[in-house]
């Protein structure tokens, strides 16, 4: 199946490279293009969607960076992209994390290898924004984001979310879990993981916060989760590796602190290999969005918008609800009718309310963690 994808993408590509030809377009046309798609703020700029789609083409290439294919949808979400507009995908370090994101297009400034477009945990998207690292656009559904869950100038808008979850090996894990006071049970020495570094990636760091919130902590002190970590390592039940569906298959990671899209994600995929069973904390109740963004120095502009403009489409958002996440505009496609209801309906079920932390209070609670997760956890 994927051969028979990369080869139709391949067939699209030239379909695309012949007409362009036939049109008598030239580099320098295509670079005029570019230039103008890397200053625009939404696709009116460029003289409307069609427009953008066109330079989007003649680009070709859009380099994403650190997407699973099994995150949330996008794998197909990638394949579909592709199939649509015929724009090769390159994904670079699918496993890697939202500050490995920021430190790439540091590092390959002004190389063609350089992201595109950025997937980043809240506190991430801050502050890369905050280092002007990232550029404004609006796209069409703009409205539809809640002013609550987008930067007023553009830079960064939620595009999907979830709640904090704890996932288990039901073969290996006989008691299950169903709480962060359980994990420090002495039946799971050795057993209980995160997805990531929280000092690095977004959903680690989304974990902590809940397990803060789990032992008195509120969304202006995040230290009690610091000192929970803190004590199921001196337990022995925290084991300091990141948590993949590969740790899951292996038995490496029994127990793992993630979102629930990516534990029911785990659960579809591994079925057959590994009984994996989810749960979301009523103690440690936490919700929050990941973001996009665009490079503010993408190599290939065009495409970096048209990407984000096909994410916040229907179809794009209905891809993010295949994948278990929460699309950010789902109020609103279900006031239009265009929310894919079988999907909605598939979503684990969760009650009780919880907190979302502004931009200060992310800020200070990446600092802290920063300041003291390696001397209390290791």
């Amino acid at each position: 199946m994927n051969r028979s994808r990369t080869a139709l993408a391949a067939g699209l590509l030239a379909i695309v490279a012949l007409a362009a030809t036939a049109c008598g377009s030239s580099s320098n046309a295509s670079s005029g293009a570019t230039s103008k798609a890397a200053t625009a703020k939404t696709a009116a700029d460029l003289g409307g969607m069609d427009a953008l789609v066109a330079a989007a083409k003649a680009e070709g290439t859009l380099n994403v960076i650190t997407l699973p294919r099994t995150w949330a949808g996008y794998g197909d979400l990638m394949d579909n992209f592709t199939m649509k507009y015929g724009i090769k995908i390159t994904d670079a370090n699918p496993d890697g994390s939202s500050q490995d994101e920021i430190n790439a297009v540091k590092q390959l400034k002004g190389q063609d290898r350089a992201p595109d477009v950025l997937d980043l945990g809240s506190s991430f998207a801050l502050s890369a924004a905050g280092a002007n690292l990232l550029a404004p656009y609006q796209v069409a559904s703009w409205k539809d984001i809640p002013d609550s869950q987008k930067d007023a100038q553009g830079r960064w808008y939620n595009d999907y979310g979830g709640y904090i979850s704890i996932g288990y090996d039901a073969k290996q894990i006989t008691t299950p879990p169903t709480s962060f006071a359980d994990l420090a049970k002495p039946e799971y020495k050795g057993k209980v993981a995160l997805n990531g570094d929280p000092t690095k990636a977004g959903a680690a760091f989304a974990g902590v916060f809940a397990a803060s919130l789990a032992k008195g902590g509120n969304a202006d002190d995040i230290q009690p989760g610091i000192d929970f970590f803190g004590q199921l390592k001196k337990s022995g039940n925290f084991i300091p590796v990141g948590a993949t569906q590969a740790t899951i298959q292996s038995g490496q990671t029994p127990i793992t602190i993630d979102w629930d899209y990516l534990q029911v994600s785990a659960a579809n995929t591994l079925k057959g290999k590994v009984d994996w069973k989810v749960a979301v904390p009523k103690d440690g109740l936490y919700a929050n969005y990941y973001n996009q963004a665009i490079s503010a120095t993408a190599p290939h502009p065009a495409a970096a918008r048209l990407w984000e403009e096909y994410l916040y489409s229907a179809e794009g958002q209905n891809g993010f609800l295949k994948g278990w996440a929460r699309p950010v505009e789902l109020a609103a496609m279900q006031s239009a009718g265009t929310v894919d209801k079988t999907l909605l309906d598939a979503l684990p079920q969760v009650s009780g309310d919880s907190p979302f932390p502004t931009e200060a209070q992310l800020d200070a609670a990446k600092k802290v963690i920063a300041d003291n997760w390696a001397k209390t956890v290791g």
